[in-house]
């Protein structure tokens, strides 16, 4: 069997990467818009050849779809017009509009959605990673849509990953992912804006930063490219967890502005039970 990866990038390398340790498949053929990004990953050995999409949709039995959910929404319809007994994974962080998207076309069934809940700060072939996914959860979308022989494909590619999984309708799935992950990355790009933005006039400030400050803006050195689609397809999910999240900056705000100090500790405090759900 052979496999593609669309988009050889982060999640794209670590898929191949843990692929070709397990020697799940024949052969990794790499898709990818970037000469440069194809290069590096035939270098780095996740790949064995490149190959444009077209070619690889003849090729290969699955196709995994590793580029940005923009891209993602732009490509699909055409995938699947030309789609016999492919298996087409789908592994962007949005699918709401894109599954809105492909709901009656006739090759549904060859469509797995699936959002693998791993990554790091980093982008392009050289961030690719073994193991990236070993016990994370691997969210399937709609997957009673999907045929089952297909379903079964992605399930071993899943195995494979070690991974453990769950169910969502696309709906929920966008929500849940604006709360966990999209506004983290926001924070993050936000915390970096404030902080260069003093560095103008206080240019030693970053001497001072130590392992929080750095585990808290990390994710500002993501990728625009991915992270401005993410936003774009998940727009009103992420505009209501913006809000609640500036409400709640606001309240810590006033509570330090009006010296409610009791306030202040009240809100630390109840923050505090997160503790329930991240050990």
């Amino acid at each position: 069997m052979n496999i593609a990866i669309v988009g050889v990038g982060l999640i794209g390398g670590s898929v191949a990467i843990r692929l070709k340790e397990t020697k799940f498949c024949s052969k990794i053929v790499g898709v990818d818009k970037s000469e440069k990004n194809l290069d590096k990953a035939k270098q780095i050995g996740f790949i064995d050849e490149a190959a444009s999409l077209e070619d690889a949709i003849k090729t290969c039995k699955v196709l995994i779809l590793t580029i940005p959910v923009d891209a993602i929404l732009q490509v699909v319809p055409s995938i699947l017009d030309q789609v016999t007994d492919q298996v087409i994974i789908d592994m962007g962080s949005t699918k709401t509009n894109i599954l809105n998207k492909i709901t009656n076309h006739p090759n549904r069934g060859r469509y797995i959605a699936a959002h693998p809940m791993a990554g790091t700060e980093y982008s392009g072939p050289e961030a690719a990673i073994a193991g990236l996914f070993k016990g994370k959860m691997m969210v399937y979308v709609e997957a009673f849509r999907t045929d089952e022989d297909a379903f079964e494909i992605a399930d071993a590619i899943t195995d494979q990953l070690e991974m453990r999984t769950c169910f969502m309708n696309a709906d929920e799935h966008d929500v849940h992912t604006a709360y966990v992950s999209h506004i983290s990355h926001l924070t993050s790009f936000a915390l970096a804006l404030t902080v260069l933005e003093k560095e103008k006039s206080q240019g030693r400030i970053f001497e001072l930063a130590g392992s929080g400050f750095e585990s808290t803006v990390r994710l500002a050195k993501s990728s625009p490219d991915m992270w401005t689609p993410i936003f774009k397809q998940n727009r009103e999910n992420v505009l209501e967890v913006l809000e609640e999240h500036i409400k709640q900056l606001q309240s810590l705000h006033d509570a330090i502005a009006n010296e409610d100090y009791d306030r202040l500790h009240k809100l630390i405090k109840r923050s505090n039970k997160i503790k329930r759900i991240i050990k």
